[in-house]
């Protein structure tokens, strides 16, 4: 199923340029994160946690999440999103961005 919505995707993907067809990816891997983020690190303020999941993540880690948005979240982005929160740059993200958003 997700290689059929990816496939679906790719006709519009391939008529866009670079650019939009990152912040495309980026966006539909921002829905997959919001549920993983939402339903393993409740506590966690969302947006800052995106934010930091987001801008942390690889290329080829984005367009995996993007590929479940619509199906997802599954075993796999969990992992995805594990691996990019464990990163130092994002923990480091995250204690700047997320725990200012907790105290406010």
């Amino acid at each position: 199923m997700r290689k059929l919505v990816f496939l679906a995707l790719l006709p519009v993907l391939a008529s866009c340029d670079a650019a939009t067809q990152d912040q495309i990816a980026r966006n539909a891997a921002r829905s997959t994160v919001n549920k993983v983020v939402l339903q393993r690190y409740p506590s966690v303020p969302v947006e800052p946690a995106l934010n930091c999941v987001i801008d942390n993540a690889n290329a080829q880690q984005i367009y995996a999440l993007a590929s479940e948005s619509v199906t997802g979240p599954t075993q796999s982005s969990v992992e995805i999103v594990t691996v990019i929160v464990s990163k130092p740059e994002t923990l480091t993200c995250l204690a700047a961005e997320g725990l200012p958003a907790l105290i406010r």
